[in-house]
């Protein structure tokens, strides 16, 4: 074998290697400003996201079957309060970065972070209000009460109980948010799908969990939460920021990088079933 082959291809590969690491290391997303303190501006405009009440049906009424198959739903997650289900529940309700970046590092198998994958953390922060913000067309209308009102029990998320009783609870705002990540990112990894899909469902049952959404809030909340991702295939800046992302988890996804999260603690408290 000729040395200086040898020498020259390792050479190359060494140095491809790290101008890919440097490129990695220097991509940036455009700078976006904020809707308010801590959200930045979603993709959508308030006139392209979805109209969340003309998608899904009346909220159930207090009489009918479907609002007594909710309560015993609610009566088996009640239960679960101070268990480690409630703590997970408890870390997903708040929706702050960075805090929220790590939703889904587990089912990657990566950081998620502004420093190591910028576009990623980005499109996370950018398609939060889009998910979210669409749900309300349907909660001013419907202005459902949430569980917490009616049993008088505990939520996990302390300290809000008067903003959330004065927020409508049909649909969930938290599940469109959390569903349309789930949908966001199974595309982007299609190989961790399933894994992504499994902590998305689990997101929005953290909601019933929590003691702030009824059954029904959180399935229409994922209804709403298809709609928004399908619009948001629309968008070109949308598309160029999942094609940067997914360049990141290229390259950090199982690759032992490290995660925002203690893995095993979460799979122990999603394996504490919630109950339908």
């Amino acid at each position: 074998m000729n040395n200086n082959k040898y020498v020259n291809g390792i050479t190359w590969w060494a140095a491809a290697l790290v101008a890919g690491l440097s490129g990695m290391a220097t991509a940036q997303p455009a700078p976006v400003e904020e809707l308010r303190p801590g959200m930045l501006i979603g993709y959508l405009t308030p006139e392209e996201m979805p109209h969340a009440l003309s998608l899904i049906p009346p909220a159930p009424e207090p009489d009918s079957a479907a609002f007594a198959w909710e309560q015993a739903v609610n009566k088996n997650t009640l239960e679960l309060h101070g268990t480690a289900r409630w703590d997970l529940a408890t870390v997903d309700n708040d929706l702050s970065f960075p805090n929220a970046a790590g939703t889904f590092s587990c089912a990657l198998d990566m950081p998620i972070n502004e420093q190591d994958t910028p576009y990623l953390y980005q499109l996370l922060r950018r398609t939060l209000p889009d998910a979210g913000l669409a749900t309300y067309s349907a909660k001013d209308h419907y202005q459902r009460t949430r569980p917490f009102v009616v049993n008088e029990q505990p939520i996990c998320a302390e300290g809000t109980e008067e903003r959330l009783a004065n927020d409508g609870s049909y649909p969930s705002g938290h599940t469109a948010i959390g569903w349309a990540w789930a949908l966001i990112l199974g595309e982007l990894a299609p190989e961790r799908a399933d894994a992504i899909a499994q902590r998305g469902l689990a997101f929005g049952d953290s909601r019933m969990v929590c003691n702030v959404h009824w059954p029904m809030d959180v399935i229409q909340g994922q209804i709403v939460a298809a709609a928004a991702v399908a619009k948001l295939h629309s968008n070109a800046t949308f598309r160029e920021d999942m094609a940067g992302a997914a360049r990141e988890i290229e390259h950090y996804s199982g690759k032992g990088f490290g995660t925002n999260r203690d893995c095993d603690a979460e799979a122990a408290a999603l394996q504490i079933v919630v109950e339908r």
